[in-house]
């Protein structure tokens, strides 16, 4: 059997307090469809009664005292409003439900966790996994497990400037990360709009890192410390292909021999071990072949041309050697391994190559994806000449081919 139905009349919370619980469940209407349900347990549920298309529907407001007669009212006029807007209350309150479970799987750090998997065969290993370490250092402790759709830009602004207080690199380089991670949520309907993209200049301005270098002048004393060092045969060649091709140390270090084209006369960096995640040709000039050919006779055993020479947890050469041989050599502070890069540059447009051939040759980024293409094909020729000259230049500067 069902609840009685008791007289209508409008409820007070005196009256509701006095209410007692019988041997069945009973219904004690308010006004304009609203009855609180009294259970013989003692349970008292308001409920608001309706008819939608003709028929008779039922909405559960949740339990009193902690839905108050007042609440349990003013939920009733929203469900009144809605029904005037041909929408049903039912199912309106269903579609809530639906979208907060939604909202409360979707946290910052779940958003971010589906990002950072999509996203990470475009990366080096060693990149993905210093990402997700940032994260889940610097900003998951404060938004990690909020949801994503309630995260204001207040919210990224306290969170980023925590880290700018360890270095402005860092500040700009997570904002940029929460950027592309709301981004992402926006893409996929998480948030309807991106609260990082509203920052924009919220941050104290990061100032380029320079990296120390030569003036040519000094280019003879270096060479011929070069050669005195005390090093092995292998990093001294890495040395100096390093300031013979303009690379990069990492593409340097990471490279293998299957890169190396001898018939064409030139080294193919892969696209996961550039910066820009992009191909890259580097032009063999003479002196650079020869130096290849020694160290064949070094390292030809391995795949790689700059193997471990410890032969410990890491396949190549330490990341740091470069930089010890040339602390060694007694320049520490007036250049680093990746100064040579600037070095070359000056030189080269001091002499009067076009500024384009140089950028392609250091492989900076080229933001056309068509040009890029384009400036590959055209500028091939006229940096393998570029390359030589650099090479004869060094080599007039004291550069031993081989040694």
């Amino acid at each position: 059997m069902g609840a009685i139905q008791e007289k209508k009349m409008a409820l007070t919370e005196i009256a509701i307090k006095a209410l007692k619980p019988t041997d069945k469940a009973r219904k004690i209407s308010d006004a304009g469809g609203l009855y609180l349900l009294v259970q013989p347990t003692g349970t008292k549920t308001w409920c608001y009664k309706y008819r939608l298309l003709g028929k008779e529907k039922k909405l559960t407001f949740g339990p009193y005292p902690l839905i108050t007669l007042k609440e349990a009212r003013l939920k009733r006029d929203d469900a009144k409003r809605q029904l005037l807007e041909g929408a049903d209350p039912a199912i309106e309150k269903q579609t809530q439900k639906r979208l907060a479970v939604f909202d409360a799987a979707n946290t910052f750090k779940a958003v971010a966790e589906e990002w950072h998997d999509l996203n990470k065969s475009k990366w080096t290993e060693r990149h993905a996994n210093v990402l997700m370490r940032r994260l889940e250092l610097h900003i998951f402790p404060d938004l990690g497990d909020r949801p994503v759709k309630e995260i204001k830009a207040l919210d990224i602004l306290h969170t980023i400037r925590k880290v700018e207080k360890k270095g402005t690199h860092l500040a700009h380089r997570m904002m940029q990360i929460c950027k592309l991670i709301f981004r992402y949520a926006l893409i996929t309907e998480r948030v309807e709009h991106n609260p990082a993209g509203d920052l924009q200049g919220a941050l104290r301005a990061h100032k380029q890192t320079h990296y120390p270098t030569l003036h040519a002048r000094e280019l003879p004393d270096f060479l011929a410390k070069l050669e005195a060092v005390n090093t092995t045969p292998i990093n001294r060649i890495a040395t100096k292909l390093l300031i013979l091709t303009m690379m990069r140390q990492g593409e340097l270090r990471l490279s293998k021999w299957s890169d190396i084209d001898w018939k064409t006369n030139e080294w193919r960096i892969p696209a996961e071990n550039t910066k820009m995640r992009d191909a890259h040709v580097v032009a063999l000039a003479d002196q650079t072949v020869v130096l290849l050919k020694e160290l064949k006779k070094l390292s030809g055993w391995s795949k790689y041309l700059f193997p471990s020479q410890q032969r410990l947890k890491n396949p190549v050469m330490s990341e740091n050697t470069i930089n010890v041989i040339i602390k060694r050599m007694g320049y520490e502070g007036k250049i680093v391994g990746h100064g040579f890069r600037a070095l070359a540059s000056t030189i080269l447009n001091e002499h009067g190559f076009r500024s384009d051939v140089i950028e392609r040759q250091l492989a900076h980024a080229e933001r056309n994806k068509v040009r890029a293409a384009y400036n590959r094909a055209e500028y091939l020729t006229e940096r393998k000449e570029m390359m030589q000259w650099w090479a004869n230049y060094l080599t007039s500067a004291g550069l031993v081919p081989a040694g």
